[in-house]
């Protein structure tokens, strides 16, 4: 049978450390090349680069991918689903009531009592698409692209809290103990395609950043160079990249070489993975200097484009961001992350089911529906997966503050994907008669990262990495792919 990459790759890892630490440099210097095998890479020959290990060098995957590269959509606080896309008429009709005992008989919930009363939307739907996929008047840009994106509508979780909600939906665990973040998993288990510019790339747009912070894109136990690098709007995407002042590009180089070499040495010596993390980190570092802020520019595009975007250069937002994550991916990042705020709609001013919902959508309609076009025009829908949703949905009844709002809802809550081997024009699964628990096709968090694996070309089950004493993955003990999903 043969070895699987993955495993060699972690074995070695393991092991290498202890060999090299009790070897001599010349005998560590002969077999590092053997024991790195297709880890050791000639990095790109520009000014400043020198050869050496690269940890994001492109790797097997378990068998053949259907989609190269992800972009999640990740809108932090929990959009309301039961105001989007789960139109539940009988929920209108007992608005006002005390939902009956047995759908909360022992449940908890973040800030509402058992006897809170239901409430239905005001907003309203309408049948839209081949499927009849009913959708939001808030939507508008959505309901004209439904044959085009797959609606998962009874996604089920069990963390009710935004920050341990948001690790579980993106590192497998609700705890802030260092898992690895899926954009991690993935760079680590099959590496990315661009040499100027890392892995795994995150973009934040709204009133402030997503609850959980970094961890919600560290590497945690995996080397840091699988961890998601945080990219800016401005002159400077990436803090601490610019050159200090008096320092010229030639004395730039000549650092980068210097410190390389010993950094090699040193590897030579004690094979730790995280000196081969930092040899790349420098080189890509050196290239993202004249990279990252081409990139970033999106003055070149044309106006058709910025107008179909709705995206202003210089000007922070969510639109921008979706065209900086058809930038990186055309330029082979494997996972970029857009985390935008704030969706969390419980009912005070601000964070709402009236003025702040509305703002919400439409700051992120226009763009989101602008990003599946422009993928498919460019004929990269294909290959790349674009998901969208939080870490989980809002509740049935409603909460009583200042204004109508709805609580965090795990049992039940819509998240929508397109291409990267999706089946098109879709609604998997359905909820019950007031949208509260799911009753056909649910579908887990850990099927969701599942069946994101499987799209990549890996197995969730294999996928693993030792640290304390046992291998763990993305899903945990969990998780099944999502079959029916699959074109």
């Amino acid at each position: 049978m043969p070895i699987d990459p993955h495993f060699e790759h972690h074995l070695h890892q393991q092991t290498r450390r202890h060999f090299f630490s009790q070897c001599g440099v010349g005998l560590g210097a002969m077999a590092l090349g053997s024991l790195l095998g297709d880890q050791l890479a000639a990095a790109p020959t520009g000014a400043g680069d020198v050869p050496g290990v690269n940890p994001l060098a492109p790797k097997p995957t378990h068998f053949t991918p259907k989609a190269k590269r992800v972009i999640f959509l990740f809108m932090a606080g929990g959009p309301s689903q039961l105001d989007l896309f789960d139109y539940k008429p009988k929920l209108v009709e007992l608005t006002g009531q005390v939902i009956p005992e047995s759908y909360v008989k022992n449940k908890r919930f973040a800030f509402i009592k058992a006897d809170a009363k239901l409430m239905g939307t005001h907003r309203k739907f309408e049948k839209v698409g081949g499927n009849g996929a009913e959708v939001s008047e808030l939507l508008p840009h959505l309901r004209s692209m439904v044959d085009d994106i797959c609606l998962v509508k009874a996604m089920h979780t069990e963390v009710f809290n935004h920050g341990p909600a948001k690790l579980f939906m993106n590192t497998g665990s609700p705890q802030f103990m260092g898992r690895p973040s899926m954009g991690s998993w993935l760079t680590y288990g099959i590496g990315s395609e661009s040499n100027d510019l890392p892995g795994f790339v995150v973009l934040q747009s709204g009133p402030r950043g997503p609850r959980g912070g970094a961890a919600l894109w560290g590497s945690g136990f995996l080397p840091t160079t699988y961890q998601g690098v945080p990219f800016r709007s401005g002159a400077e995407p990436i803090l601490n990249l610019a050159n200090p002042p008096g320092i010229s590009a030639d004395r730039q180089r000549e650092f980068v070489a210097a410190v390389n070499d010993l950094n090699r040495e040193r590897l030579a010596v004690t094979g730790d993975p995280e000196i081969a993390t930092r040899i790349a980190a420098y080189e890509m570092a050196y290239r993202m200097q004249s990279s990252a802020p081409e990139l970033m520019n999106i003055a070149g595009e044309t106006q058709a484009t910025l107008e179909m975007y709705g995206a202003t250069p210089g000007k922070p937002s969510f639109a921008n961001n979706c065209l900086l994550a058809r930038r990186l991916v055309e330029r082979g990042v494997r996972f970029v992350q857009l985390y935008h705020t704030d969706w969390d709609h419980h009912g005070n001013v601000g964070t709402d089911l009236a003025k702040s919902i509305e703002e919400r959508c439409q700051e992120t309609d226009r763009a989101a529906w602008a990003l599946v076009q422009d993928l498919k025009a460019r004929g990269l829908l294909d290959d790349t997966l674009v998901v969208w949703g939080g870490e989980f949905g809002r509740t049935p009844q409603g909460e009583n503050r200042e204004v109508p709002g709805r609580d965090h809802h795990v049992e039940a809550f819509t998240m929508w994907m397109a291409g990267g081997g999706t089946r098109k024009g879709q609604v998997f699964g359905q909820t019950d008669e007031l949208g509260y628990y799911g009753v056909e096709d649910r579908v887990h968090v850990h099927d969701l990262q599942a069946t994101i694996l499987h799209l990549m070309g890996l197995d969730h089950l294999k996928l693993t990495y030792r640290f304390q004493g046992r291998d763990f993955r993305l899903t945990d003990v969990g998780g099944h792919v999502v079959e029916k999903i699959l074109a």
